[in-house]
């Protein structure tokens, strides 16, 4: 299923979704680049945004590009083998989202409330296994998925109320005994979702604390400015996703779920590289520099 079956509106969609797609990729290679460029920028906070930057350009790269061919050939229609690679490749990135801008607030957490020890604990080694164990949790998740998607029959000739093979919604469309399946999903889901919602919650909690011991108003704007914008991704993340689960379940109409999960798979992995842009005096007269050296 599409955006609009008005073939006057065709045009419109493929130049909006292009656009879109371009400036998230062009958006977030400039922030890994920058990141990659600057030696000052080679600290875990900018090594976890760049690697987040990189998991936002593969998300948006699983969904965009099938369709905007879709638009071109005015075609709705995926294959199951395609369904299933896409369904799993949007989980993969979505939890690495998730999973990263987790590690990052505990990057943060480190920083403000242990910083004579943020060399120690945060060390390049560390670093690593916590990139690794990102990546190992989040193909967990979309294995599970693939795995129980694999189990259901009776998808051929079906039509998805959306842009792309969401999960919960492909789910819905099989002809199999899918409660017990369910279960399992809502609980595996509650799980990858509960325990990285609740360390950002605790980061930023110990984070607050810290903050309000500190005697100088000045010291406190300028630890919590280091947050700001990955504050910003995180409500804007939870926000759109949160939005897009809770209203499904609440009242599903076709337009309102499309409109919610464009806003977290694409509009989201765009404005990232603005908020950290924008928000970021480092990154900002980092790109102002890579800019003036072009010219």
């Amino acid at each position: 299923m599409g955006f609009s079956e008005d073939s006057d509106l065709q045009p419109i969609l493929f130049g909006l979704f292009l656009s879109m797609y371009l400036v998230t990729v062009l958006g977030n290679l400039l922030i890994i680049l920058a990141v990659s460029s600057d030696s000052h920028l080679h600290t875990p906070m900018y090594f976890f945004l760049s690697n987040l930057s990189l998991a936002d350009i593969c998300l948006t790269s699983s969904i965009v590009p099938k369709l905007l061919v879709d638009i071109l050939n005015n075609s709705r229609v995926i294959s199951y083998a395609g369904c299933l690679t896409q369904m799993s490749l949007l989980i993969l990135f979505a939890c690495m989202d998730n999973m990263l801008l987790t590690v990052m607030a505990y990057d943060r957490f480190v920083a403000i409330c242990h910083p004579l020890h943020y060399a120690a604990i945060m060390n390049p080694h560390r670093c690593i296994i916590l990139l690794l164990l990102s990546v190992f949790v989040s193909i967990l998740q979309s294995q599970l998925h693939n795995l129980i998607a694999l189990q259901l029959t009776c998808f051929k000739g079906v039509e998805i109320a959306n842009f792309f093979c969401h999960p919960s919604q492909l789910l819905n469309l099989s002809c199999s005994d899918t409660l017990i399946i369910t279960i399992v999903l809502y609980i595996s889901g509650a799980i990858f979702a509960f325990f990285p919602m609740s360390g950002i919650v605790f980061s930023y909690y110990k984070i607050v604390s810290s903050l309000l011991k500190t005697p100088s108003s000045g010291g406190r704007y300028k630890a919590f400015s280091t947050c700001s914008s990955h504050l910003s991704v995180v409500c804007l993340f939870y926000g759109t996703g949160l939005g897009t689960y809770l209203g499904s379940a609440v009242s599903y109409s076709s337009s309102k779920g499309m409109l919610a999960s464009l806003m977290y798979t694409v509009v989201t992995p765009m404005l990232n590289p603005f908020i950290y842009s924008l928000r970021n005096r480092d990154i900002l007269s980092t790109l102002k520099r890579l800019h003036s050296w072009r010219l």
